[in-house]
């Protein structure tokens, strides 16, 4: 992790060069907000919890301008649905029908959501979004709490829908 630390330092004082001035070098915070590695298996993953029922005020007031009301996408992609299509014509890749973990939906909601202010969102607060994408999904029930150690466990439906790696220098 503090290889991408460095790595986001360096790159960001020869992007912020005097040449265009513009920008600035990132805060230590800044650059500690960022350093988040989320595993398939949750290690990574912050402290805090959230359900699905707390989600939803969130996800009304920061997610519904762009993924619609029920996850069905407006001016972004959709989140749920999908389900059955990703052998058809016009497959529907959604956190519902192709994602394979639910850790990886904690990770990118961290990461890069809401659009307009990405990385905002406490970890409760993400937990709660994420429960609520699962729940819109039909893949947790509503009152399920999300953790560092139950997100984990939320079997997604396409878990096994992707293919190993053979190669012998790949850790499994």
């Amino acid at each position: 992790m503090r290889s991408l630390a460095l790595l986001l330092s360096l790159a960001a004082a020869l992007a912020q060069s005097p040449k265009y001035g513009v920008g600035r070098t990132p805060t230590a915070g800044e650059i500690r907000q960022w350093d988040v590695s989320v595993r398939p298996d949750g290690k990574g993953l912050p402290a805090g919890s959230g359900s699905a029922i707390e989600g939803k005020e969130i996800y009304t007031n920061r997610c519904l301008k762009c993924h619609g009301a029920a996850g069905q996408g407006r001016d972004s992609v959709p989140l749920v649905g999908g389900r059955g299509t990703l052998n058809t014509a016009k497959p529907l890749k959604t956190v519902e029908s192709y994602w394979p973990y639910a850790t990886t939906l904690f990770d990118y909601v961290n990461r890069a959501m809401p659009f307009d202010k990405p990385g905002t969102l406490t970890a409760s607060q993400v937990y709660s979004v994420a429960a609520y994408v699962l729940f819109l999904g039909h893949i947790v029930p509503e009152n399920t709490v999300l953790d560092a150690r139950t997100l984990p466990r939320v079997q997604m439906p396409n878990r096994d829908g992707f293919v190993p790696d053979p190669r012998p220098d790949v850790k499994r």
